[in-house]
């Protein structure tokens, strides 16, 4: 993500977001993630914000990285335990057959639309072969921004499956459910889980 708006207010919301997704470290699709990835496997959590997910991979015995593009949110996230979060775009993502696991949870529906296949398929070339990759995105069509600025690309769950499989990637997962975020509105959103 390089929206400097969205940037912005995350880094101003950085505490309140955290609040609000503290309880969210134990969901079941992290869960499932942990499982399907090798045991002490490499993982990535891209767009960690506040690091929840990342410290429960490094609880669960994962070599753990975090990348988020808040500057306020890898210093929170760096606060956990197991946690070594670092400042990057999605852009910087330049690993190769490096992971066994990457988990967008959440992070992708703050690129452009148009950008979205790319940066999955940025991704599928930095898991190594059997890797598993993890995105959430809310469901819907086309671009807006929600009532406190942020940017937001709205997928399909057929959208992202066909994403997903024109990049190698086998859908082995999938949730779904509605929540309320940071900007107090309720969403319905889609999980997938995909093996390389």
């Amino acid at each position: 993500m390089s929206d400097k708006k969205t940037i912005n207010v995350y880094d101003a919301k950085a505490e309140e977001y955290a609040k609000l997704t503290s309880n969210d470290a134990h969901s079941v699709d992290l869960t499932a993630f942990i499982q399907s990835v090798k045991s002490g496997g490499r993982v990535l959590d891209f767009g960690c914000g506040p690091g929840h997910y990342a410290a429960q991979m490094a609880l669960a015995g994962l070599i753990t990285e975090a990348t988020d593009a808040s500057t306020k949110m890898v210093e929170l996230a760096n606060q956990l335990e197991g946690v070594s979060a670092r400042c990057e775009v999605f852009d910087d993502l330049d690993a190769v057959d490096h992971y066994d696991g990457i988990f967008a949870n959440f992070s992708l529906l703050h690129a452009p639309r148009d950008a979205v296949a790319g940066h999955i398929e940025q991704m599928t070339r930095a898991l190594k072969v059997g890797g598993i990759f993890h995105i959430a995105m809310k469901k819907g069509s086309g671009e807006t921004r929600d009532r406190i600025g942020r940017r937001y690309s709205y997928f399909t769950e057929s959208e992202l499956e066909k994403i997903m499989s024109d990049n190698g990637l086998s859908v082995i997962y999938r949730n779904c459910g509605c929540d309320k975020g940071l900007d107090g509105a309720m969403a319905d959103w889609v999980s997938l889980q995909g093996r390389k």
